[in-house]
């Protein structure tokens, strides 16, 4: 018998993506984390660590 137009094969198995949300949500928290403690790390001048590094040596040395 041929199949009359109005039916359709079955459906294939629909393929389930649960796990690659999962990693994709988790591999965007591992980049903002990164990302922000980037942002962190360059708000804290480098010379202002030297500098208060530096005077707290001498006051070290002046107390000795």
């Amino acid at each position: 018998m041929a199949q009359q137009s109005g039916q359709e094969q079955p459906d294939q198995p629909k393929k389930d993506y649960f796990w690659f949300y999962i990693g994709g949500l988790i591999v965007v928290v591992i980049v903002g984390v990164l990302l922000l403690k980037g942002r962190e790390m360059s708000s804290v001048p480098y010379e202002a660590y030297e500098e208060t590094k530096k005077e707290v040596d001498q006051q070290a040395e002046q107390a000795r």
